[in-house]
């Protein structure tokens, strides 16, 4: 089986086994995912998730945090860790939106990664989730998912982000990075895998202990 058949049958796999690939965080507009995946670095989505809406409730847009000071910023998402650089970087994406980008979320990755703490990874998924473009977001449960399977062979997030763009059909993309994330949670998890449960197994040559 190539690559090429087997990322179709896993991207099969995952549709069925989680129908509704949503973005685990809440927003409702560019502006707020960027800031919501800015805050979950090194952060649990559901703590995020507590977060902001105090956050966006004062300070909805980029115009409004580029005039929020700083310290307001920081007790606001104090309990996301890492407060006081991501304070800084949010403030500073407000700015930079505004001064550069006429107050409009840009919908490049290039233009994206230019934004203060932004990497490719919320990139992709601000350009896959809000502008409907194909996109890779190399979360860790999409890394460690993609090696298992034997679709790349390295957890840089920039090479496995081009090797799997030349393998997934870009409508899939986005969804399956999803979907990835479950079944990572789920199935896959970093410290043991449940391959007696997995609609992969089959195909995986990472496979353990399926009877």
């Amino acid at each position: 089986m190539t690559k090429k058949e087997k990322i179709i049958k896993a991207v099969e796999a995952l549709e069925q086994l989680y129908p509704d690939a949503i973005c685990s965080l809440d927003y409702s507009d560019a502006f707020q995912l960027l800031i919501a995946t800015r805050l979950s670095a090194q952060c649990t989505d559901a703590r995020v998730n507590i977060v902001t809406p105090a956050l966006f409730s004062k300070y909805p847009d980029a115009k409004s945090m580029a005039e929020a000071p700083v310290e307001s910023v920081e007790d606001l998402i104090k309990t996301c860790g890492l407060y006081k650089t991501k304070a800084r970087d949010l403030v500073g994406i407000g700015k930079m939106i505004v001064s550069d980008f006429g107050g409009i979320v840009p919908d490049t990755i290039e233009q994206l990664t230019k934004l203060p703490g932004v990497g490719r990874k919320t990139a992709n998924l601000v350009c896959g989730d809000v502008y409907g473009k194909p996109a890779v977001v190399t979360d860790t449960h999409f890394i460690r998912l993609c090696n298992r399977l034997g679709f790349v062979k390295t957890i840089d997030p920039l090479k496995v982000e081009k090797e799997m763009r030349k393998l997934l059909p870009p409508d899939k993309s986005n969804d399956f990075c999803h979907r990835s994330v479950l079944f990572g949670r789920d199935i896959c998890t970093a410290r043991k895998t449940y391959c007696q449960r997995c609609p992969m197994a089959e195909f995986c040559p990472s496979k353990t202990d399926v009877k």
